[in-house]
């Protein structure tokens, strides 16, 4: 029985956990979910609704940086982990905390209207986008020369950041982030897991933990 991954197209964690999968030669069985109207099953596995959640058997991966480990577990046949760990960690606890928190309030001023998206633009700068390129400047990527999975993990982030508002976007000089961004929009990889899939509208038996 293959994996089940439930997961949303569009979604930044679910993206980084495909591609992963993907580049470890895991096949799973894909759920593409509604986020309006979740299946029952997978909030029986995952009660907290979020997306990805990969069913192995018995167990159950409801982190996307736990599912990405799990898939180079399986197989890492470009060495992604070959890298200093704790600049990883530095990079992840970067996006996935303070610049995941900006990234929200640039997407969606309609939440955050005391807030002025210009002042949001450069605590951003300072914080990521300036320290990313600095990094792309000196090397092809975040950690060396070799693609690692901190790009992976970092770029669909990136990639929504840019897509908030594209003019102001290609406005800032950051030619290196601009650079790398685009070779992973490019990529095989990318492609191939932003295909599209209709909406699964079955149910499973509950998987018992």
């Amino acid at each position: 029985m293959l994996p089940i991954l439930y997961s949303y197209r569009r979604c930044p964690y679910a993206m980084r956990a495909r591609m992963a999968l993907h580049y470890s030669g895991t096949q799973v069985e894909h759920r593409e979910i509604e986020l309006r109207n979740k299946p029952k099953s997978m909030l029986l596995v995952s009660p907290k609704g979020t997306v990805p959640v990969l069913c192995v058997e018995d167990l159950v991966l409801d982190e996307s940086l736990d599912i990405m480990h799990w898939a180079l577990d399986q197989c890492d046949p470009q060495g992604w982990r070959n890298v200093d760990k704790s600049i990883a960690q530095d990079w992840i606890e970067k996006n996935d905390g303070p610049f995941k928190v900006l990234l929200d309030q640039y997407k969606y001023p309609e939440r955050n209207p005391q807030l002025n998206q210009e002042e949001i633009l450069q605590k951003v700068c300072t914080l990521m986008l300036e320290p990313m390129e600095h990094a792309l400047k000196a090397n092809k990527y975040l950690l060396g020369n070799k693609i690692s999975w901190v790009d992976i993990a970092i770029f669909p982030f990136i990639r929504q950041f840019s897509m908030v508002n594209p003019m102001r976007f290609e406005e800032l000089k950051l030619p290196a982030i601009k650079k790398w961004l685009r070779q992973h929009l490019d990529s095989e990889l990318f492609d191939a897991v932003m295909q599209k899939y209709p909406v699964w509208r079955g149910e499973m038996a509950p998987i018992h933990r």
